[in-house]
């Protein structure tokens, strides 16, 4: 996949990533893990969402801007993997909304597997 379609794609993400924060935040199945963002959204949807896509709009060009560099590929990859973990736990999060607790269960038991595996070394 060519720089430019993972950076389109890391946009898209970001973008769904802000509107299904702010459907959970409104929905009250969820609330706002960064403080700035948390503030933002306190002020209205807008201020949320314009901050969050110029972020996610700025990420994007950069990391294209300066793609032939291997950090910035790397970070590339780091971060779209990033976003679809967060994209996996929009998925819990919606169904534990609908009324489906075991996605809950499986978050936690992700969340802990890294403490686990650790401690088998030490």
């Amino acid at each position: 996949m060519s720089a430019l379609a993972k950076c389109i794609l890391l946009f898209f993400l970001n973008l769904a990533d802000a509107n299904l924060t702010l459907l959970w935040v409104r929905a009250g199945a969820a609330t706002e893990g960064n403080g700035l963002m948390a503030r933002l959204l306190e002020m209205g949807n807008a201020p949320f969402l314009l901050v969050k896509v110029l972020v996610g709009a700025f990420s994007a060009y950069v990391l294209y801007r300066f793609s032939r560099y291997k950090v910035a590929r790397n970070g590339l990859t780091l971060v779209l993997g990033l976003y679809v973990a967060l994209m996996v736990v929009h998925a819990a999060t919606g169904l534990s909304a609908l009324g489906w607790h075991e996605p809950e269960k499986f978050i936690a038991y992700l969340s802990n597997l890294p403490n686990n595996i650790l401690a088998l070394f030490t």
